[in-house]
C-alpha cells in the first residue's frame, strides 16, 4: 500500500495481522522456482481481492496502482483450488465466534438459497430456470449460525431444487461442524431434507411462515441467513454471478465473508452508498 492513497476495501494492519500468518504459511510451502519472494506483496494481493468482491469490477479494471490482473488472478485462482481461501475465512469464523463468546463449533444452522442472474459468459450446462422465481441463473445455499457466519455454502444451477440444495448443504456441515444437531429451514425444503437430517443426526424444523402475515416479516430463527444473504449483496461481484466455474463463485463468497469477519474482528467499517461524502476543506 506504500505510495498510494487506500481503498475503503484495503486491510487495515490490525486486519492484516489476522490473516497475516496462514499467508506467510502458505509461502513456505510454496517457494518460488527462482528462489526470489515475488514482485508482489500478499498483503497488496489481498487488498486487490477484496477490492474486486466489493466493487465487481472486470479483471482488466483493476486499478493501476494495485497489482496487476494477471498476478491476483493467479493467487485466486491458487487460493480457490488449494482450500487457502476457505482456511482463512473459517480460521476467521473461528474467531468471530470466540469474540461473541461462542464455541468454536455451532451446535445450530440456519439454511437458505438465493437465486441469481448468471452473466453471458457463464457456461449454459451450469445455469438453469428457477422455475418458483422464474429466474434464469444460478442459486447459492448457504448454511450459517445463529450470529449469521457462513458455515457451508455451494453454488448449482438455478433450476436445482431446494431439496438437493438443502442435502448438500447438510452433508458439508456435518463434515465441516460435526457438533451441529439442529437446522432451521423455509417451506421451500421439503420432508427429503428433514429425513436426510435425521440420518446425520441433525434436526431439521420447516418454519412456515404466518398465513396472516403480510409484507416482509423476519421469519423467527431464520432471519439471521437472511441477513446474510442480504449482506452478501453489498458486495457488487456477488449482484451477479459473473463466474465461468460454480468453485469461483463459492470462493468470491468466501472472500466476501472475510472482509466482512476482518470488520468485526476489528470493529472497523467501510462507507456505503449511504454515507454523505466527506467534507473537503476549503482552500
Amino acid at each position: 500500500m506504500e505510495g498510494r492513497e487506500p481503498y475503503p476495501s484495503d486491510l487495515s494492519d490490525e486486519a492484516w495481522e489476522l490473516v497475516r500468518p496462514v499467508i506467510t504459511a502458505w509461502k513456505a510451502r510454496h517457494p518460488s522456482v527462482s528462489g526470489h519472494e515475488g514482485q508482489y506483496a500478499m498483503r497488496e494481493i489481498m487488498n486487490a481481492l477484496l477490492y474486486q468482491a466489493r466493487t465487481g469490477c472486470q479483471w482488466r479494471y483493476l486499478p493501476h496502482d494495485l497489482p496487476p490482473m494477471s498476478a491476483v488472478y493467479y493467487y485466486f485462482g491458487l487460493w480457490r483450488d488449494d482450500g487457502t481461501a476457505e482456511t482463512i475465512h473459517e480460521l476467521l469464523r473461528c474467531l468471530a465466534r470466540e469474540m461473541r463468546r461462542r464455541r468454536e463449533d455451532p451446535t445450530a444452522v440456519v439454511l437458505d438459497s438465493q437465486t441469481v442472474r448468471a452473466s453471458v459468459n457463464t457456461p449454459k450446462e451450469t445455469t438453469g430456470l428457477d422455475p418458483g422465481k422464474r429466474s434464469p441463473g444460478r442459486k447459492r445455499g448457504i448454511a450459517t449460525d445463529v450470529l449469521g457466519l457462513v458455515i457451508a455454502v455451494i453454488v448449482v444451477a438455478a433450476s436445482v431444487h431446494d431439496n438437493a440444495i438443502g442435502t448438500a448443504l447438510l452433508d458439508k456441515v456435518a463434515r465441516t461442524a460435526p457438533a451441529v444437531t439442529k437446522a432451521w429451514v423455509d417451506a421451500g425444503f421439503k420432508e427429503a431434507v428433514v429425513a436426510h437430517g435425521a440420518r446425520l443426526g441433525v434436526d431439521v424444523e420447516i418454519v412456515q411462515r404466518d398465513p396472516g402475515m403480510k409484507g416482509f416479516t423476519p421469519e423467527p430463527k431464520r432471519w439471521m441467513v437472511e441477513q446474510t444473504l442480504g449482506t452478501l449483496m453489498l458486495h457488487r461481484r456477488l449482484v451477479r454471478d459473473y463466474e465461468s466455474r460454480p468453485a469461483s463463485s463459492v470462493a468470491w463468497i468466501h472472500w466476501s465473508m472475510t472482509g466482512i469477519m476482518l470488520r468485526r474482528l476489528t470493529r472497523t467499517t467501510t462507507t456505503t452508498w449511504r454515507d454523505p461524502p466527506a467534507q473537503q476543506e476549503p482552500r
